[in-house]
């Protein structure tokens, strides 16, 4: 079947997903991927953790953030589950009581690259985050233990920052935390059969 021949996908497709895979709509694509590994969900912890202080209600910017761990939102045509996503609270003052999805765009994404996604976060979410203005998206590389930072320039995004290993870093749009970036990974990685 030719690509303009396929269907698009719908919400029930989403739903209809099986539970142990993560289900998404990419530019009208159903697109499944496995729940992340332990070490993937460790550095999401951590990222998280890392990011805690910014969520008072009175931070920077003013109001704070909310930080929430593989939200669903609803971008148009597409459905998108980053690992991580911020919103500024001035844009998003209350989460939704009766719904299980967004249909703001954050300001800020996290993806957390793992074999199964690396290629997916990395061309189709990337170009769905910039048509939405998503403003910075993060990848992590937890195996290679990398941090690329990218900010909206336009319609193009911009690398603006790259860390790694044990580096110490103050990255947009989080300046103004200092992040160890050691914090973030496995010191050594056991075998398959050690876990």
């Amino acid at each position: 079947m030719s690509d303009t021949a396929r269907r698009k996908a719908t919400y029930q497709d989403v739903l209809n997903a099986p539970p142990d895979m993560v289900a998404e709509i990419l530019d009208g694509e159903l697109v499944l991927h496995p729940r992340p590994a332990p070490p993937h969900a460790d550095t999401s912890a951590a990222i998280v953790g890392d990011l805690a202080p910014l969520r008072r209600r009175g931070g920077t910017p003013p109001g704070g953030w909310r930080i929430l761990f593989e939200p669903e939102i609803h971008l148009l045509e597409s459905i998108v589950v980053p690992d991580i996503a911020g919103w500024h609270r001035a844009r998003l003052p209350h989460l939704p009581r009766k719904s299980t999805m967004l249909t703001l765009p954050p300001d800020w994404v996290c993806e957390i690259l793992s074999p199964s996604t690396v290629k997916t976060d990395r061309t189709m979410k990337m170009r769905i985050y910039a048509r939405h203005q998503v403003q910075h998206v993060w990848l992590v590389d937890p195996v290679a233990q990398v941090l690329e930072v990218f900010q909206l320039g336009g319609e193009f995004w911009q690398r603006v920052a790259v860390g790694s290993g044990s580096d110490r870093v103050n990255v947009p749009p989080f300046e103004s935390l200092e992040l160890d970036l050691s914090e973030w990974w496995e010191e050594d990685l056991p075998g398959e059969d050690e876990v």
